[in-house]
């Protein structure tokens, strides 16, 4: 495999990295393989850090790596100090870890404190020791409302389909109380109204600091405190992690108290530590609650994640997401995809494959010029669509058998990554023909890293282009606002300003070329489709879903 031309180091470094960052997301389960067990591990991202600084990023957040009996992808953890043996050891994180600060990569690990595992050591306890058991305050353990207690204590529904609620068993079989689990059944939440609770996690984010971790992505940051008294939602559907009203198990006030008390604790340590909320809020001003002076230092923006393929709404957006994270002095967070969602290019492809790429890829140059943070997820740079056609029963997303298949598809974005070669599975391990936890396409050989690299056509080299670029702009990164241009329907533009000069970045989205003026633009620097031909006339064509980046002196 040829590799790609170093990074440059960063032209205009901002006092603090969090204003900026790059961070790429690793779902180590499929990230790369080291020992032919067809499960990614620790050992497997070691071995392909140089990638990633060569990509261009910041940082690296891992998904969950700890103990787990991997009912939920790791996300139901039943040791928080420890990594699970399919991943490797403790000795291996701490490598891992000293390899990436040595290329100047930073690592970003996730904590769960909203459930663990229902083989966690507290919960198999709680559960032994039966009602008087002083563990069950550590989570939500209730009895059963109607004769018997034979009905769940409040309506309630999964995330992941069925009740909220599963009823233990007793001494001699008989029916016992209730816990609930806001996910899997294998997934208890945490009362945190516990100060044992609150102790236990201070003490997993110093183990993890004191390895050497620079900060953590923080899981369902909004989910941790629940209403006194636990009410009822009085409505039965199924509701999503993202919604439009306020409910008694997400996003309290009380989350807020939690998050000075680790912010006090990460200032403690060097480096600029950093948390990082996956909070899904109702409003961009909700979510602002959660990066004050005092709390967290950024949050996922969700709704541009979630936002469609169209001018007018991303512009106000944009707008609103920057004024809210202005008014709190918080950058804003960038993102296309993640572990949870369908895979952008995918997701904007309305039915067709290629329309999808184009918009993938202008979305990518769009999202990598405005002010703050951006998140990638691993692949996207590879241009990977979403797997749709897995066998059922080779899926492993728990909400797929909770809910009948039908929104329990996040195996889909979480395909081993093809890396070279022409057959499966893609040097994602190191054996010829070698298993893969889940089953790759074979599709896939034009989209590995070996393919892409050098190909100036590719998702991979634009990726690469971009953040060469964005590290050495000083008119890219860090800031809070952009000048908008109003250039024609269907055309988003905006320029940001340096004391070098001006970045323009125009974004075509509608399925049609579209002529502009080029008064202002400057010259093209970098485009996701092109030629962007600028005529004679003093116009420039700008390509069907695209983005231009365009530099003025």
């Amino acid at each position: 495999m040829t590799a790609p031309t170093t990074a440059p180091a960063r032209a205009h470094t901002p006092p603090d990295w969090r204003q900026d960052a790059v961070v790429y997301q690793v779902y180590p389960r499929s990230f790369a393989d080291s020992d032919g067990d067809g499960c990614g591990d620790l050992a497997g991202i070691r071995s392909r850090l140089g990638y990633l600084r060569d990509l261009g990023v910041d940082a690296l957040w891992i998904s969950p790596f700890y103990t787990s009996p991997q009912a939920d992808g790791g996300y139901d953890v039943a040791d928080y100090r420890a990594v699970d043996p399919a991943y490797g050891t403790v000795g291996d994180a701490d490598a891992l870890i000293a390899d990436a600060h040595a290329l100047g990569l930073r690592v970003i690990v996730d904590i769960v404190p909203n459930h663990c595992s229902d083989q966690h050591p507290w919960f198999l306890q709680a559960l032994r020791e039966g009602t008087a058991s002083p563990l069950r305050s550590r989570f939500h353990f209730r009895p059963g409302r109607g004769p018997d207690g034979e009905e769940p204590p409040n309506d309630w529904v999964s995330l992941f389909g069925g009740p909220a609620w599963t009823r233990t068993t007793g001494p001699g079989g008989t029916p016992g109380e209730w816990y609930l689990h806001l996910f899997s059944p294998q997934q208890p939440d945490f009362n945190w109204d516990s100060p044992a609770v609150q102790d236990e996690f201070r003490a997993i984010l110093r183990f993890w600091l004191d390895l050497g971790a620079d900060g953590f992505r923080v899981d369902v940051a909004h989910g941790l405190v629940k209403a006194p008294g636990l009410p009822d939602l009085g409505r039965h559907e199924q509701l999503g992690l993202l919604g439009e009203k306020l409910v008694p198990y997400f996003d309290q006030d009380g989350v807020h108290e939690i998050y000075r008390s680790w912010r006090s604790l990460l200032e403690e340590y060097p480096g600029q530590r950093i948390a990082v909320a996956e909070a899904w809020a109702k409003s961009f001003e909700r979510t602002a609650r959660y990066v004050r002076p005092d709390e967290l230092h950024q949050a996922f923006n969700f709704k541009f994640l979630n936002a469609p393929w169209d001018a007018t709404r991303l512009r106000e957006l944009i707008t609103t997401s920057l004024a809210a994270m202005h008014a709190v002095d918080a950058p804003t967070t960038w993102t296309l995809s993640n572990h949870d969602v369908v895979r952008h290019a995918s997701r904007y492809a309305e039915g067709d494959p290629a329309r999808g790429l184009r918009r993938a890829r202008a979305a990518a140059l769009l999202m990598l010029a405005l002010p703050g943070s951006a998140y990638l997820y691993q692949g996207e740079e590879l241009g990977l669509p979403e797997v749709t056609d897995i066998p059922d029963d080779m899926r492993h997303d728990p909400a797929f058998r909770r809910s009948d298949g039908g929104n329990g598809l996040r195996d889909g974005c979480r395909v081993p990554l093809p890396w070279s070669g022409r057959t499966a599975p893609y040097g994602f391990g190191p054996l010829p023909g070698g298993p893969t936890w889940l089953p790759q396409p074979d599709q896939w050989a034009d989209l590995s890293v070996e393919a892409q690299n050098g190909d100036p056509r590719s998702v991979l080299e634009l990726y690469r282009s971009a953040l060469r670029i964005r590290r050495t702009d000083p008119a890219l990164g860090a800031g809070r606002s952009v000048e908008w241009l109003d250039l024609a329907p269907g055309i988003l533009a905006f320029r940001r300003d340096s004391e070098q000069g001006a970045l323009v970045c125009t974004v075509n989205t509608t399925g049609e070329p579209v002529t502009v003026p080029t008064g202002g633009l400057g010259t093209l620097l970098l485009t996701s489709a092109g030629p962007q031909s600028c005529r004679e006339d003093a116009t420039a064509l700008l390509q069907a879903d695209s983005t231009s980046w365009w530099r003025t002196d």
